[in-house]
């Protein structure tokens, strides 16, 4: 048991049964389909308790069954926990993927600066959620990594969803923008695309995180308005030097002039006005 299961790095659930037992009895063909519909992605196992009851002791089983959940990575009996889903085999599984997704990394929000990133995070995600952030002459670095902050955050509470992550600088991309709608005004603006569909949803309310977490909410559940991507085709990004994470200079500013040493010049500067 501590070498299959507590020296895994693999998420396991664990039955204590009794083979007396008739919950046990009902559950164990819900319990193998699990296992079978999960591949491996999550390990499930049963330990009869009336034989290891030293080790049914150290996890506090008074009834049967009883099922434990050993997070993955590394684990001590002490990260035991009470399953707490239901006991046919679908409810297992959906129990098992939650988990799994729970303890995914957020997915890497990525700033669209080529064709590769485009591929990646929205060709090969079932739904990729766009944003292009304010020119930096509009929203300096302190500003933009306000907003970056804010998509990582929308990141992480809608990972379980496997989407795609990126964004882009006002003008900089502007066939993504005017694929999705956006393109020219407005900013900060966000889309989402399904690329397999060739669909599009644009977020009409406040760029905020609720205002987000709304929009998103909805298209996770099949709500909200679509319309097709311009063109009918998907759009070309540019290759772009990513953002060094500086303020901007604003170019249209006057140059600061340099100090004149007026020694050079011949000029005196004691003994008379200037």
């Amino acid at each position: 048991f501590e070498k299959t299961v507590l020296e895994s790095d693999d998420l396991w659930l664990v039955e204590f049964f009794a083979p007396w037992c008739g919950h046990c009895k009902n559950l164990a063909p819900h319990w193998e389909q699990a296992a079978k519909e999960l591949g491996g992605k999550v390990k499930l196992g049963a330990l009869d308790a009336t034989v290891h009851t030293v080790m049914a002791g150290k996890y506090g089983v008074r009834g049967y069954p009883t099922i434990k959940v050993f997070p993955s990575g590394k684990k001590t009996e002490n990260d035991a926990v009470d399953y707490e889903g239901g006991r046919t085999s679908d409810d297992i599984v959906r129990y098992a993927l939650d988990k799994v997704m729970a303890s995914l990394p957020p997915p890497e929000l990525i700033e669209a600066t080529g064709p590769d990133v485009f591929k990646k995070e929205c060709e090969e995600k079932p739904l990729c959620v766009v944003s292009v952030l304010p020119d930096l002459l509009d929203c300096q670095s302190k500003c933009r990594n306000g907003h970056i902050e804010t998509l990582k955050k929308l990141g992480d509470y809608f990972k379980k969803q496997g989407w795609g992550w990126i964004w882009s600088s006002a003008t900089q991309q502007a066939d993504l923008e005017n694929s999705l709608g956006i393109g020219g005004f407005g900013y900060p603006a966000m889309a989402a695309m399904n690329s397999r569909k060739m669909i599009y949803a644009i977020l009409r309310g406040p760029f905020s995180e609720e205002g987000i977490k709304e929009f998103l909410r909805a298209l996770s559940v099949g709500r909200g308005a679509t319309a097709p991507v311009a063109g009918g085709k998907l759009p070309t990004l540019k290759k772009l030097a990513p953002w060094d994470g500086n303020d901007a200079k604003d170019a249209s500013a006057p140059p600061e002039d340099d100090e004149i040493d007026l020694s050079e010049l011949g000029i005196g500067t004691q003994g008379g006005e200037l």
